[in-house]
């Protein structure tokens, strides 16, 4: 009888080649075009504000206005899109595809600071801006502060005396 020595990784690696070769069929049984059309992507997105907006900025490059979808619900700014694959090449004739393709959806909680009724966004260069305009009462109000005796003593304000009993004898 021969003594095999017992590697705890030998039972890792065979596990992972099963769960592997199991996704490979899975692969194999659609078309290589559902298998790209259904891979989603999620883009990069900026948030900033200033002192009268909130400003965001996604990353959808090539794709055409009617391939997106912006709404405010419910507090909630929901960006929707897809990104489709030009079929102008045959797709055994590329040596890599890198760039990701399907729809998206991103979803955002509005702060109540927001008016969701002015809302503009733009497409540019393969960006898409969304800016939300800020309430007029969040906005920041800027108070002047007077320093020294340039500053306005409060006055005072004498009521007039009610005549006195002498005064109103020697009028008559």
């Amino acid at each position: 009888m021969a003594i095999t020595r017992w590697d705890p990784f030998r039972d890792m690696f065979a596990l992972q080649n099963r769960v592997n070769s199991l996704f490979q069929e899975f692969n194999r049984g659609q078309g290589e075009t559902d298998a790209l059309a259904t891979a989603a992507f999620v883009p990069a997105v900026d948030i900033y504000e200033d002192e009268h907006h909130v400003v965001l900025k996604l990353e959808v490059p090539g794709m055409k206005q009617e391939d997106l979808d912006i709404r405010v619900e419910n507090d909630t700014l929901t960006v929707r899109g897809e990104r489709k694959f030009e079929k102008e090449e045959k797709e055994e004739n590329f040596h890599r595809i890198e760039r990701r393709y399907g729809s998206f959806y991103r979803a955002f909680t509005v702060p109540n600071t927001v008016n969701t009724e002015n809302v503009k966004a733009s497409y540019d260069a393969g960006v898409l801006r969304i800016e939300l305009e800020k309430r007029a009462e969040a906005k920041p109000k800027q108070i002047k502060v007077q320093v020294g005796s340039g500053a306005a003593a409060p006055k005072q304000v004498e009521g007039a005396a009610a005549p006195k009993a002498a005064e109103t004898k020697t009028a008559a």
